[in-house]
């Protein structure tokens, strides 16, 4: 089993000899040069912003590829146990200034740009984000290959190259209107092509029993090209390797369907085929069954599969034959870690494979099959879970719907042994449900065949095991563990606030880049004046920054000595932007009541994408820029409130908000929000959070002390007894005028002149049907953000919680055990740097 090197092993064992110096920045100023002039074929003459841009991404580049290629023959001689981690999103962003950073070129670059009398920060905004992902989970598995690059493990991203991204969000009139991201336009620097390795993967067919085994015959075949990007380590001269699969069709595509007459129509079908890796399904907790979908599904995997088998079977170094004929090690070097149920095809796939091609029997395949597989669960929302119906597997993957019933069978027997009787145990603990319309549940199918399930808070992890997959956790409890989601401190501190990271390390050196525990020694520190002093400087000069962003971008003059009200992430009811705006317009009527009263300034930003075709996340957007053209025109109001709709949220503009925010707000209903991150990223940055009992946010609590954070509202059990009862918001709407007065002005059209009765579907839903119980929670909602605004007239005790936060941006105590769903360093992790071991990692 491989464990993770120290710095001085790692730095002995691959090798750094013969690479470029970093920090000479001749010597960068020469490569950039040769790169203008030999890649772009350009000179200063007729460069362009982008070519000046390209020619610097292709001279950073250079300074990874020895250490890439020296990492991977390394992994060949050490032939370590390999982690795979298999995500249908992989929410990037941009990749310059994070290899800069883990390279420390950041410097040279920076001084050699200068002297070409060209400015950095410019030619880092003309890069494309790499938006593969929707929100969260993408970005969680971002984080992660960071992570593991920066703890010298050898692990691998596996995922799909999007030609179009998440949409480019515009705002028209108020309303959101989704372009094309079309963010390969003009190339990517950083990923290398290897259609060498391009693999065959097959759709429909039929399936063919036989004395000498099972064959899939007949199929449609569709080439997975791979395209390999690298993931530098944090100054280690690691590097690893993201490989995303392209769809191509095979030249003999269709063609034989055609007569010479047909021959143009059948080579532009080829799209058809190629569309597989055409677009990113653009779905955040929910579900939606296409079958383009489960064709994306089913292609990453059985890509990847063959990947990882070749890799297994030809360990070592240099060897392009089979070192390794049998299967029964595959666990000990192969770990499989399935983010959300996407990949969940991995299984069926790895059992067809076992079964159909190795001719493994079928009690050891599924052995192997489940030592090598663990599942991360990221939603308890019903309409978020994968169900795909039955009739489009017979057609699209026949073979594998065989391999899922016997799985099933095998399964429910097992079950049926242990629960004699228990029909309706086994009805809800099947794979396939019954009904108008068969179903396959993949959550059930990955719980089944997973050695570890891991939620990715606590919380949420409790809800896992009580609530969505009790009868699983009743019958396998050892599997079922927590590991609460963490960032890379290297994207989220040093990256996007340089300046608090060099004050940090003032006080208390590097150390915490690698090992967050060490912001721990920032405690003893809290009441030092000068920290205190220092950290609100800088808090000041990133809102400064983010103020001139705003009215360059938006147009938008706003007071930078106001509270900055942040609250960004994607766009649903349960995450209850509709509670902020509520807050918004009670902190107008109140204004507009006593204007001679003296009120804390507030800035309130909101930011995120809507699902193309979710109306009422759609509504939300229209409601918050309606609310914003009433403020912010307001004359009485004037400064002390402004209202931003943040368009186009994308982890660029992440790391340009929440260095500067003050206040985060993570209100979502509590048991929805499974984990969340944003609220770490915030935290870490010096922002306060105001915030539900869900989520990370309770193991953030815990750490910071409930008191250093404004914690509101229902919890869990409250949540649970009210749903018993029965949640009648007409109740709080009677009840509360300040609410009413609200919720009437929405209605009535104050917000919305031209059309009045633009809202009246929003309306309806919060009196009468709002699963999320806004109203609820208002009452406490608002009194939570005055004692905000009384803290923030105390800038002295205000400084103070943010420097405690940051202290304890830590991993939480609770969470222990097997699973590699959470790798230190990153926040909130489970384990110190020291104490991660394979063992955390799915073995």
């Amino acid at each position: 089993m491989a464990k993770p090197l120290t710095d001085g092993e790692r730095r002995k064992q691959i090798s750094v000899r013969g690479l470029a110096g970093l920090g000479d920045v001749a010597e960068v100023r020469k490569s950039f040069n040769r790169h203008l002039h030999f890649t772009l074929v350009k000179d200063r003459n007729v460069a362009t912003r982008r070519d000046y841009y390209l020619a610097l991404a292709h001279t950073v580049r250079d300074h990874l590829v020895g250490r890439w290629i020296r990492t991977q023959q390394h992994y060949y001689e050490r032939d370590p146990k390999r982690i795979y981690y298999l995500s249908l999103e992989f929410y990037m962003g941009r990749t310059l200034q994070n290899t800069m950073v883990n390279l420390g070129l950041q410097n040279a670059c920076d001084e050699a740009i200068y002297q070409l009398g060209l400015d950095l920060e410019e030619l880092e905004e003309m890069e494309e984000d790499a938006g593969l992902g929707n929100g969260g989970l993408g970005r969680l598995a971002a984080c992660f290959l960071d992570s593991m690059a920066t703890l010298g493990l050898a692990a691998y991203g596996y995922g799909i190259r999007y030609e179009f991204g998440i949409f480019n969000q515009k705002i028209v009139n108020g309303w959101q209107v989704e372009e094309a991201d079309d963010w390969l336009r003009y190339g990517n620097p950083w990923e290398k092509a290897r259609p060498e390795y391009t693999l065959p993967v097959h759709f429909y067919g039929r399936v063919e029993h036989s004395a000498e085994g099972v064959r899939w015959l007949d199929t449609q075949v569709v080439l997975a090209m791979p395209y390999d990007t690298p993931v530098p380590g944090y100054k280690n001269d690691t590097v690893n390797t993201m490989r995303l699969w392209s769809a191509k069709a095979p030249n003999d595509f269709k063609l034989h369907d055609f007569n010479v007459g047909g021959y143009i129509e059948a080579v532009l079908d080829r799209n058809l085929a190629e569309n597989i890796s055409r677009v990113l399904y653009p779905n955040d907790n929910f579900f939606e069954g296409k079958e383009l979908r489960l064709k994306q599904e089913y292609f990453v995997v059985a890509a990847t599969l063959q990947d990882v088998i070749r890799r297994f079977k030809s360990a070592k170094f240099g060897c392009r034959d089979p070192v390794r004929t049998s299967f029964d090690t595959f666990p000990d070097k192969v770990a499989i870690q399935l983010n959300d149920t996407h990949p969940a095809l991995a299984i069926p796939e790895l059992m067809r494979i076992l079964v159909d091609v190795e001719k493994v029997d079928w009690d050891k395949a599924w052995d192997i099959t489940k030592k090598t597989c663990a599942y991360t669960n990221h939603t308890v929302l019903p309409e978020a879970l994968e169900r795909w119906p039955v009739s489009m597997f017979e057609k699209l993957l026949p073979r594998h719907l065989e391999i899922i019933y016997a799985i099933n069978q095998r399964h429910l027997d097992h079950v049926a042994a242990l629960f004699p009787g228990d029909v309706d145990r086994l009805r809800r603990m099947s794979v396939i449900e019954e009904g108008d319309c068969k179903r396959i549940n993949m959550a059930h199918l990955c719980v089944i065949g997973s050695h570890a399930v891991n939620g990715v808070a606590r919380i949420h992890s409790e809800i896992v095991k009580h609530s969505v997959f009790k009868d699983f956790y009743e019958l396998e409890p050892e599997k079922f563990q927590n590991k609460t989601n963490g960032i890379t401190p290297r994207r989220w501190l040093l990256l996007c606030n340089p300046g608090l990271a060099d004050t940090i390390m003032e006080r208390i050196g590097e150390g915490f880049l690698t090992d967050l525990s060490q912001l721990r020694k920032l405690l003893p520190l809290v009441n030092d004046e000068a920290l205190i002093r220092d950290v609100a400087q800088v808090k000041q000069e990133n809102k400064v920054k983010f103020s001139a962003f705003l009215e360059k971008e938006y147009g938008v003059k706003v007071n930078p000595a106001s509270m900055f009200d942040v609250h960004v992430k994607r766009i649903h009811e349960y995450k209850r932007q509709l509670l902020n705006c509520l807050h918004v317009v009670t902190l107008y009527n109140r204004i507009k009541k006593d204007p001679g009263q003296a009120f804390v300034p507030r800035t309130v930003m909101i930011g995120g994408k809507a699902a193309p075709g979710y109306h009422m996340a759609k509504m939300i957007i229209k409601l918050v820029t309606s609310i914003g053209d009433i403020v912010n025109h307001d004359p009485v109001v004037g400064g002390r409130l402004k209202v931003i709709f943040l368009e186009n949220y994308r982890v660029s503009l992440a790391e340009k908000v929440i260095p500067a925010a003050d206040l985060s707000q993570q209100i979502s209903t509590a048991g929805t929000e499974a984990s969340g991150t944003g609220n770490m990223k915030f935290m870490l940055n010096g922002a306060l959070t105001i915030g539900t009992m869900d989520g990370a946010n309770v193991e953030m609590a815990e750490e910071a002390g409930a008191e250093n954070l404004f914690i509101f509202g229902l919890r869990v059990e409250d949540v649970e007894a009210l749903d018993r009862k029965g949640y009648n918001a007409r109740e709080y709407y009677e009840r509360l005028p300040e609410l009413r007065q609200a919720v009437d002005q929405i209605s009535n059209g104050f917000f919305s002149p031209r059309k009045p009765d633009c809202f009246k579907d929003l309306v309806d839903m919060l009196l009468n049907h709002d699963r999320f119980k806004v109203f609820a929670d208002y009452e406490a909602y608002v009194a939570c953000q005055a004692r905000v605004d009384q803290l923030y007239q105390d800038p002295k005790e205000w400084t103070k919680k943010v420097i405690r936060n940051i202290a304890c941006s830590v991993q939480p105590k609770a969470a222990h055990g097997p699973c590699q769903a959470t790798l230190q360093p990153i926040v909130l992790g489970p384990r110190t740097k020291s104490s991660l071991t394979p063992a955390a990692c799915g073995t």
